[in-house]
């Protein structure tokens, strides 16, 4: 039975989608039949962070207007065998997804076999938000470790654990954080919360703690999820996170404030 995913956040800019990218790209590399569907209808950079834009025939709401087929929208990796990309509609309204449609889309998916659908949310509560969230049986909520981020993340959870499909039926989605652009200095200077202040006020299990690296933004501008980037210190939190969502026991690693050897602090080391 397909396990289905939303990677959420209250806020945008806090990297939801390379969260997407990364965990889809992930579970796929460890031989799970993953698909990863884009629900930001009119924005789209799902595909530009997976580096299929310019494979864009049909899309999500194509699909669910029956004006073409799921097997002809889906896009498959050209990195990893068992990955596939459904991207979000350019030209379309978030109002296009509906609820019957949406959910005859994941039945399809899970009757094709797939393993894992990972759901790249919207920001915030809006409709397409909210259509990703509602069918979720796992929750990844994605923050940034600032009291803005948190505090509107504390509010998706809150929706997630009353209106969605799992809540109408007296159940809840199992949650996970994943904490972005964490810098050990910073919060010891004071200038963002650090890992333990952000559970304390989320309570919620924390899945990856993702350290502030120049090799993020490198790897979307090249189109390359930065899981891929086994040398990055980003890319190794990434593959730490999808170990643990399959249920392996991983200490976590790049929360504690690092005292640097001499080599380190002249060459220092790659992001």
């Amino acid at each position: 039975m397909a396990k289905i995913i939303v990677v959420t956040s209250g806020k945008g800019g806090v990297g939801k989608t390379t969260t997407s990218a990364a965990i889809s790209s992930g579970l796929a590399m460890r031989g799970h039949k993953t698909a990863v569907i884009d629900f930001d209808i009119g924005l789209r950079n799902l595909d530009i962070i997976m580096n299929c834009e310019r494979r864009v025939v049909y899309d999500f709401v194509n699909v669910i207007n029956n004006e073409a087929q799921l097997h002809q929208a889906l896009i498959k990796d050209k990195r990893v065998e068992n990955l596939y990309i459904l991207p979000a509609s350019q030209t379309r309204d978030k109002d296009a997804l509906s609820k019957n449609g949406v959910e005859r889309v994941l039945n399809e998916l899970a009757n094709d076999g797939f393993e894992y659908i990972i759901c790249d949310s919207p920001a915030g509560i809006e409709h397409g938000a909210f259509m990703a969230l509602y069918f979720a049986d796992i929750a990844i909520v994605v923050a940034n470790p600032e009291v803005s981020s948190v505090r509107d993340s504390d509010r998706i959870l809150g929706i997630l654990q009353s209106k969605s499909r799992k809540a109408e039926e007296g159940e809840r989605v199992e949650e996970f954080l994943v904490l972005t652009r964490y810098s050990p200095e910073r919060v010891a200077r004071g200038e963002m919360l650090g890992v333990e202040d952000v559970e304390e006020i989320l309570a919620t299990k924390l899945l990856a703690v993702i350290p502030e690296s120049e090799s993020v933004l490198k790897a979307s501008n090249q189109g390359i999820p930065v899981i891929h980037d086994k040398d990055s210190v980003a890319g190794q939190a990434y593959s730490d996170a999808v170990a643990r969502l399959v249920g392996e026991n991983k200490e976590h690693r790049f929360i504690a404030l690092e005292s640097k050897g001499i080599f380190q602090r002249l060459f220092g080391r790659k992001g």
